[in-house]
């Protein structure tokens, strides 16, 4: 299914396509799943089900800097990842898992955020969510809306910028997760 999507795209799933992919009767497929949107859920939960951390580089900076390069990593070097988010927009079952995986990820790299109070780089209070959509948008921004990998810097200098906007108080308050 995985290499389905990346080839061909979300309209090109279907649930015979992903059973002759598979090698299987489709009613196989029929009886896990309903359709392509249930399907894509289930791929889409089993993402979040793994034993990932955030890196602890010492630094709230370097925390940002490595969450982003796993992020480019991620997005430019597995194509389903982009596929996956693409095809969420398209299935509702699908936005909603995507939905519980940014909530999973985002509660689990406000450890980021909280060691950084912790040793006094940022004041109390600061909002961890806040901070790392604003370290990570650009990255997600350059690459799967504008499609372009050609600026090496960024997701660097986004990492930078918001630990440093971070260490000024900038994101203290809003919601805290």
């Amino acid at each position: 299914m995985r290499e389905l999507l990346v080839q061909e795209g979300y309209d090109a799933l279907s649930v015979d396509a992903v059973a002759e992919r598979a090698g299987v009767h489709r009613t196989t497929v029929y009886r896990r799943w309903r359709d392509v949107g249930g399907l894509l859920a289930d791929v889409l939960d089993a993402a979040g089900s793994d034993a990932w951390r955030p890196p602890d580089t010492g630094t709230l900076e370097g925390d940002l800097v490595a969450v982003n390069a796993e992020l480019e990593a991620g997005l430019t070097d597995q194509p389903v990842t982009a596929a996956l988010i693409a095809a969420s927009f398209r299935s509702p079952e699908a936005a909603a898992a995507l939905q519980r995986f940014w909530d999973d990820r985002y509660t689990r790299c406000a450890v980021v955020v909280e060691r950084a109070v912790a040793r006094g780089e940022v004041p109390e209070g600061t909002c961890a969510r806040r901070v790392l959509v604003a370290a990570t948008a650009p990255v997600y921004q350059q690459i799967l809306l504008m499609r372009d990998r050609s600026d090496p810097l960024l997701a660097e200098q986004a990492a930078r910028g918001v630990a440093l906007a971070a260490a000024h108080g900038v994101f203290v308050g809003g919601q805290q997760e």
